[in-house]
């Protein structure tokens, strides 16, 4: 019996590619005086390559770019700041993200998310989505101080929820920090595919949020 519903966060339920599009497009226009002798598209597709999907910080993705492009008017500080400051207004929920969360309460089931990344930064966009409310414990690697896929942030989370890891699902996009480290503590492993990877071996896949409702 199903008892608890678990997410990862970017590219589960933040589209944080689409999100990115915005951020950046967002940065070029604020900072113009600053990037404005790089030509738009130019800066968009080189943030986007150093960036590499959010798993490189942007405090080194910033150096790169300040140092490529001879920016002087503002520091790789400056810019990380304003990263942190503005990312949250350009968060991009996927489809059906909040009528899949009221529906999953709905029927009394346990809701947790374990996301990696720093800890403010991804409570501001969690915040920002409007779905901290529908959630029993969030857990963020930074302030737990470890990060998928160890096996004991996912402990973790089961423990706070009071649910045993064989009636919990985990639901994420990568294969290996979500689906097969959910499946290694004894959950169900199950992919949002992403077009990034191909075949994944999961307990289920879904395209689509709305699909968990199927379960």
């Amino acid at each position: 019996m199903l008892t608890a519903v678990l997410f990862d966060l970017d590219g589960t339920l933040l589209d944080r590619d689409e999100s990115v599009k915005k951020f950046i497009h967002s940065q070029y226009d604020r900072l113009n005086r600053s990037v404005g002798h790089i030509p738009r598209e130019t800066y968009i597709k080189r943030f986007i390559e150093l960036d590499q999907r959010g798993y490189v910080w942007k405090d080194k993705v910033y150096q790169q770019l300040t140092e490529e492009f001879q920016i002087t008017r503002l520091t790789w500080e400056d810019f990380l700041q304003d990263y942190l400051t503005n990312f949250k207004n350009h968060c991009v929920p996927f489809p059906n993200l909040i009528p899949t969360l009221e529906k999953l309460k709905s029927r009394n089931l346990r809701l947790g998310m374990i996301t990696n990344g720093k800890g403010q930064f991804q409570l501001d966009n969690i915040k920002a989505l409007g779905i901290e409310k529908y959630f029993d414990t969030i857990l963020i690697s930074e302030w737990e101080g470890i990060k998928k896929p160890d096996p004991e942030i996912f402990k973790r989370a089961l423990h706070q929820l009071n649910v045993s890891a064989h009636q919990s699902i985990f639901v994420g996009d990568h294969p290996e920090n979500d689906v097969k480290a959910a499946q290694n503590v004894g959950m169900k492993g199950v992919w949002k595919k992403d077009p990034q990877w191909d075949s994944i071996e999961a307990d289920y896949i879904v395209d689509d949020l709305a699909e968990l409702l199927l379960f």
